[in-house]
């Protein structure tokens, strides 16, 4: 079977991609989500996604043969509450998570039965997926959110890609709430993702140090005051040896927004 890449991917804002976008703030975005499947070597066996929007006190899967959609979002039109990706769960894939996990000496807090698809799993991948075939299987960041951890739990997934399963991390490169749409973000936020960008394509183990240190580089606290979005790139970076390239780029709301492949 051939290898599939692992990739961060950008999610956006809730639920950017299903409003009226008459500015065209999240085109661009949208257009690279939707190119993904075909940019794949072959069509996944399976997906395993790492969103920034669930943390357990040690990693977890989900374990529904069907899981339903949590609608983590707030403040949005009615119409965005009814969306639709019904993908079939992968249990047989969060065994084989735990399987590595444990193997690896990694904290594992187990499957979670009934856990559904947050926004940072249903939203890009309804753009990425849309016909929802593929089998779908969410993990969570581990609480504390320490980045060498994080790759250590990459590197042990790692097999995973030579058994067809495509590993994403799923957060955004730029997340300071606060700051969307000031002017002032822009340059801050241009330097931080140069940063992200020569961190991503160092050889392995360089770029290891650098991911575990991210929080050293320019404007990085500013840019993440807090890094659960940044984390899920940690996870899709340990799971290969190749140096990874900036896959999507752009400023989006004043800030800089870049996706990563890895192999």
């Amino acid at each position: 079977m051939t290898s599939q890449p692992s990739l961060y991917i950008p999610h956006g804002g809730g639920p950017c991609f299903f409003m009226p976008d008459p500015a065209g703030t999240w085109t661009r975005m949208e257009a690279y989500l939707a190119g993904l499947a075909a940019s794949l070597p072959e069509p996944p066996k399976a997906i395993l996604i790492v969103s920034g929007h669930w943390e357990e006190q040690g990693f977890a899967f989900t374990g529904a043969d069907h899981p339903e959609l949590l609608f983590d979002y707030y403040g949005f039109p009615p119409h965005t509450y009814e969306l639709a990706w019904p993908a079939p769960g992968a249990p047989w894939l969060a065994e084989r998570g735990v399987e590595l996990l444990r193997a690896a000496g990694l904290p594992v807090a187990g499957i979670h039965p009934t856990r559904g698809y947050d926004h940072g799993v249903f939203v890009p991948m309804k753009v990425a997926f849309p016909d929802a075939a593929i089998p779908t299987l969410q993990m969570s960041l581990c609480a504390g959110l320490d980045p060498a951890l994080h790759v250590a739990a990459g590197r042990a997934l790692a097999p995973l890609r030579e058994e067809g399963v495509l590993v994403l991390g799923s957060g955004m490169s730029f997340h300071n709430l606060r700051a969307y749409g000031d002017p002032r973000v822009e340059g801050p936020s241009l330097e931080f993702d140069a940063w992200l960008g020569q961190a991503a394509g160092a050889e392995a183990d360089a770029r290891a140090a650098l991911l575990e240190r991210w929080d050293t580089a320019p404007y990085a606290r500013f840019c993440h005051p807090r890094e659960e979005h940044l984390i899920p790139l940690m996870v899709a970076a340990g799971a290969s040896d190749e140096a990874g390239v900036r896959d999507y780029g752009e400023v989006v709301l004043k800030g800089a927004v870049s996706a990563f492949r890895f192999g």
